[in-house]
């Protein structure tokens, strides 16, 4: 063990479905992972088997694509934490199979096979989508960076330094100048007033986990600044709610343009209808790939 790290490798042929780590990573589901060489959701990255880092809990992790399998460093014995935050035992072939065989669904698939829902942790998830409002991906990225680095807990591995997202409690001590300093915007009081919530045991993870989702989806809306898409997403990329189908622009377009009798006039009867014509129980996956097809053919 060098540097503080253990190391360890798992062979993509023991995954169902293999894995796509960059598409997984880079395709706005997720803001809790950052690239080694600072080009997060950069130019010219695409196809590369860079290093991926986060820290969860006080740990740092580093994964990287090569041929052939799935490389890891870690503070930690990190093989069972990416099963669960990169969602490992998930089979991809069945999850396609279920999807509908539209061409437009069918081409996502394709261009991005091996791309997985994530297992975020609870808290930076929520912070990251009520941060995505009016925001492409990069500066939402950006957002989640400089809380990280203003608020939370240093972690010092080797020469380096790496910070993990804030707790609660740090977020909730914040200003909304301080916050607002940070470019969040109007999105600062949200975040501040959030973080308060469940620094104060007013609103947790464990009150809105302990029913079945649509309604995990509507409880999280209690939260400030969470609507129904926010909700949606936290739902699909923190809480394994795998049939959630967040409606952003992207999935407006896709309903216009290839799906148009999904459109029902309000969000949660459009969203219902569409996660029924894309699968059903795995809809979310499908919407992921979707999201990342067309956001990239633009």
């Amino acid at each position: 063990m060098a540097n503080g790290l253990e190391r360890g490798s798992i062979p993509l042929s023991e995954l169902p479905g293999g894995i796509d780590l960059q598409a997984t990573l880079e395709s706005g589901q997720s803001y809790c992972w950052w690239r080694a060489d600072e080009r997060t959701y950069g130019a010219g990255t695409d196809g590369d088997d860079g290093w991926y880092e986060t820290v969860v809990d006080g740990d740092l992790l580093r994964a990287r694509q090569t041929d052939g399998e799935l490389r890891w460093e870690a503070t930690t014995d990190a093989e069972p934490l990416l099963y669960e935050l990169l969602r490992l035992d998930d089979d991809l072939e069945a999850i396609r199979a279920s999807a509908a065989a539209d061409d437009v669904v069918q081409d996502a698939y394709d261009n991005y096979w091996g791309l997985r829902i994530v297992a975020d942790p609870f808290f930076p998830c929520l912070i990251s989508f009520i941060c995505s409002a009016q925001m492409h991906v990069s500066r939402i990225f950006e957002m989640q960076m400089a809380l990280r680095r203003e608020y939370g807990e240093e972690i010092e591995v080797g020469e380096r330094t790496y910070y993990d997202f804030p707790t609660p409690d740090a977020l909730a001590a914040a200003t909304e100048e301080e916050l607002r300093d940070l470019n969040l915007g109007y999105r600062a009081p949200y975040v501040q007033r959030t973080a308060e919530m469940v620094s104060e045991g007013e609103l947790t993870e464990s009150d809105v986990t302990e029913t079945a989702y649509p309604a995990v989806r509507e409880e999280l809306t209690e939260f400030v600044g969470v609507g129904q898409k926010v909700s949606d997403c936290v739902c699909l990329f923190s809480l394994s709610c795998l049939e959630a189908v967040p409606l952003d622009t992207w999935m407006h377009t896709a309903i216009e343009e290839h799906f148009p009798k999904c459109e029902r006039g309000n969000y949660t009867d459009t969203s219902d209808a569409f996660r029924e014509r894309l699968g059903g129980e795995f809809a979310g996956y499908t919407q992921t790939y979707l999201f990342h097809h067309l956001r990239n053919e633009d």
